[in-house]
């Protein structure tokens, strides 16, 4: 099935004492793929800014833009039409030593980084399902149903930098971490994984004309012949409700605002998802 989605991305900062100026770096347009084409995108800044566009190491659409003047609140809003389809995925199941053919190509998908690293508490499950498993897809699968089991969906239980062993530790997170635990168990047993962030439309059946409220989400996929991936906070394959915006190694790579300023106060993050079917 093909649906076209409306997706409306507001953030930015609001200034204590305002901001003398700012520059920054947005991940917020998703990618035209196999799956997905773009059919039209807006970003805009206010206050006005310079800006411009480039694609990053990972292949991510970036915006960046700079505002010198002075300001008391950084507005960016991203609106992208997407028609989606439903992900062809066909489960590689290759062999365990099929993957030492891929090592050096894909080696910055296998580091297992402060993000990602399993703790030991983790470690012991992860040596029962390797041992269990005929294969590296079998093992992700197991994975992504244990996490998914394991880590309960909790806004507010980590922040943006906590860790895959800190969620799993907590038994609480958000997709970012669930995200996190899966690659890193994934790398554990040496299969290359990547981190992938983009909007899932929450309803199962969206309808056409309904604007609801989304989120940045966060998804897996790893390497078993071609890219597979899995949603482990809804243990499922991602599909048309799914888009993609940026691909990397762990959420550094790839958050959808981020930058420097000039203050003398703090400041607040604010962010507004819209999700719309058109059809």
């Amino acid at each position: 099935m093909t649906i076209q989605l409306r997706i409306k991305h507001t953030t930015g900062y609001t200034y204590e004492n305002g901001a003398a100026a700012s520059y920054n770096e947005a991940r917020v347009t998703p990618l035209t793929t196999s799956d997905q084409y773009v059919l039209r995108s807006r970003f805009e800044v206010t206050p006005t800014a310079w800006s411009m566009e480039y694609r990053d190491y990972w292949g991510t659409a970036v915006t960046a833009f700079e505002v010198h003047d002075p300001h008391e609140e950084l507005t960016v809003v991203a609106t992208t039409t997407v028609e989606t389809s439903e992900h062809e995925q066909h489960p590689g199941d290759v062999a365990w030593e099929a993957l030492d053919a891929v090592r050096d190509e894909y080696c910055e998908f296998l580091v297992l980084g402060s993000w990602v690293a399993p703790p030991p508490s983790l470690v012991p499950e992860l040596e029962r399902l390797r041992a269990s498993s005929a294969t590296p897809g079998d093992f992700a699968r197991s994975v992504g149903a244990l996490v998914h089991d394991r880590i309960r969906y909790l806004p507010g239980a980590t922040s943006v930098t906590s860790t895959a062993a800190e969620a799993w530790d907590a038994g609480a997170g958000v997709c970012q971490d669930l995200a996190h635990v899966m690659i890193g168990a994934l790398r554990w047993a040496r299969i290359p994984a990547r981190y992938v962030s983009g909007y899932l439309h929450p309803s199962p059946d969206p309808q056409i004309g309904d604007t609801v409220e989304g989120e940045s989400h966060a998804w897996v996929e790893w390497w078993d012949g071609e890219w597979i991936g899995h949603d482990p906070t809804n243990d499922i394959a991602p599909g048309e409700r799914h888009v993609v915006v940026a691909r990397g190694r762990d959420y550094s790579d790839s958050p959808p605002l981020r930058g420097i300023y000039s203050t003398e106060g703090v400041s607040s993050l604010f962010v507004n998802v819209e999700i719309t079917r058109l059809r």
